[in-house]
């Protein structure tokens, strides 16, 4: 199965419009005031959901593209990825603005203090190098090294999905079933490195 060379921009122009999607509901309900209760929270929430749900997906791209034969599924990762990193980031200004006042002091003591906030933000830091050598430029100056570079994606997994699961304290399903997908995709990984 083959993705026909004509496809690859409408492709891309689709997954764009479909992972801004959840921004531009977002802002339409910011707008209208249709955000419930506590607007900054299921701002905060929503961005935070939508950013692990994209990594997931482009975590997703490597076994599906070894499991349906589709080798240019690889065009849409870094697509996919930076829409990742758009949410994450989201999600932090979010908070820093309205939860912490723009004071990075108390970012810092969040971080030293609660582990959820310290795998969330761990997540970021790592996504930022990730986002800044996506383009072609950095794959070149970087060769062999880019693609080690850009594994850091799978410890930014597990810290999101951390993130979330410590967040959500007790037992809940939608942050155990991020890790279950996550789980699932390391170990098709793992399984399609050892028939190497």
């Amino acid at each position: 199965m083959q993705i026909s060379q004509q496809w690859v921009t409408p492709i891309r122009i689709l997954l764009h419009l479909l992972c801004a999607g959840p921004a531009i509901y977002l802002l339409y309900s910011t707008f209208f005031g249709s955000l419930g209760v506590n607007p900054v929270e299921t701002l905060t929430h929503q961005t935070g959901i939508w950013a692990i749900r994209i990594l997931l997906i482009s975590l997703a791209i490597t076994p599906l593209r070894q499991l349906l034969s589709l080798p240019k599924l690889v065009l849409y990762r870094r697509l996919i990825g930076l829409w990742a990193f758009f949410y994450a980031l989201a999600h932090f200004i979010i908070y820093l603005t309205f939860d912490l006042s723009f004071s990075f002091s108390r970012v810092l003591e969040d971080v030293i203090q609660r582990p959820y906030i310290t795998a969330g933000f761990t997540a970021l830091v790592l996504l930022v190098p990730l986002a800044v050598t996506s383009t072609n430029g950095w794959q070149r100056r970087l060769k062999r090294n880019w693609s080690k570079l850009h594994k850091i994606v799978y410890v930014v997994g597990i810290a999101a999905v951390l993130h979330f699961v410590w967040l959500r304290k007790g037992f809940q399903i939608e942050p155990l079933v991020y890790a279950a997908i996550l789980a699932i995709l390391f170990s098709v990984r793992a399984w399609n490195s050892l028939k190497k």
